[in-house]
């Protein structure tokens, strides 16, 4: 129990993708009897299991997973309802906490007291976005909201386009909508990553060709025949380029290979998303062993 004016201690771990947060925070948790709340913007859909390695029952090991399979692919899941529903769960969760994911929007607005107004979305606006080519959208955004084009990576067709439908619904840019409001918890704050560069992307490589072997080109013919190309689906990491080798544009193997590359540089737009934050703690995984990893922070949290 907290004492009354008293922020709430949390623990969260963040990093790249395949630096084993999952792991890490399952070994936490069983540790120091906690619970664990996802900040990964895709392992929020059901059904996506194999693209966004969602961990399964036994990975979990009996240690309580919230904030994952709480939308339908079909649905616009937004950082603003993120921090609501994860924000009502602390409230009600006794148990320590521990925040767990690479998704850095959703860990700023939920731990940093970032806000976000709740705008629905613009399907028709969407759709004529979606026409212009990513130079067209970055160069549009540049004028609109340059504070949110300095922000977002060229390539983030999503988030750019988000930003644009922002502006369109509201009049105002999403950079001037977006006020900090102060963190309201006391945060430990975790980071994993890799001393050697090489031995991430060889990670990050590896668990790709486990997913192809788990069955993803087969999840992906599942995923489109239950709820079309939706956007949630195309903007999906592993999601997209089997999308784009099952209508016939690249072999399996270019599917791979661009989704080992396309990986790989959004494991960099994390690791720099993440450096920003100077409360982070950082751990080499391939220098400290994982016990090593949750004893410190473990120790930490009891400090």
């Amino acid at each position: 129990m907290e004492k009354q004016g008293h922020k709430k201690k949390l623990i969260a771990i963040v990093g790249p993708t395949a630096s084993g947060k999952t792991e890490i925070s399952v070994k936490l948790a069983e540790k120091i009897g906690g619970e664990i709340i996802s900040a990964d913007s895709r392992l929020v859909y059901r059904d996506f299991n194999i693209g966004t390695a969602k961990p399964g029952i036994v990975e979990m090991r009996g240690i309580p997973h919230h904030m994952t399979d709480v939308a339908d692919p079909g649905e616009v899941y937004t950082a603003g309802r993120y921090k609501k529903e994860a924000g009502e769960l602390i409230k009600r969760i006794s148990k320590p906490i521990i925040i767990t994911g690479g998704t850095g929007f959703y860990v700023k607005a939920l731990l940093e007291g970032l806000d976000m107004p709740e705008i629905g979305p613009d399907e028709d606006f969407r759709a004529k976005m979606k026409e212009l080519g990513k130079e067209d959208l970055y160069k549009k955004l540049a004028r609109e909201d340059p504070g949110m084009a300095e922000k977002l990576h060229y390539n983030d067709t999503f988030r750019i386009i988000r930003a644009l439908e922002v502006k369109h619904l509201t009049g105002r840019p999403m950079s001037g909508l977006r006020a900090m409001s102060g963190p309201v918890y006391d945060v430990i704050y975790a980071g994993l990553n890799a001393a050697d560069r090489d031995f991430l992307y060889e990670r990050i490589n590896r668990r790709v060709l486990k997913m192809i072997e788990k069955g993803l080109v087969n999840e992906v013919r599942e995923l489109t025949g239950k709820y079309g190309k939706t956007v949630s689906l195309l903007n999906t990491l592993g999601y997209r380029e089997i999308c784009e080798h099952l209508d016939g544009v690249c072999s399996l193997e270019q599917a791979i290979e661009k989704i080992q590359k396309n990986t790989r540089n959004f494991a960099k737009r994390q690791l720099t998303w993440f450096r920003a934050n100077g409360k982070i703690r950082w751990f080499h995984i391939d220098e400290t062993s994982q016990d090593e990893i949750t004893g410190t922070i473990a120790g930490l949290r009891e400090k």
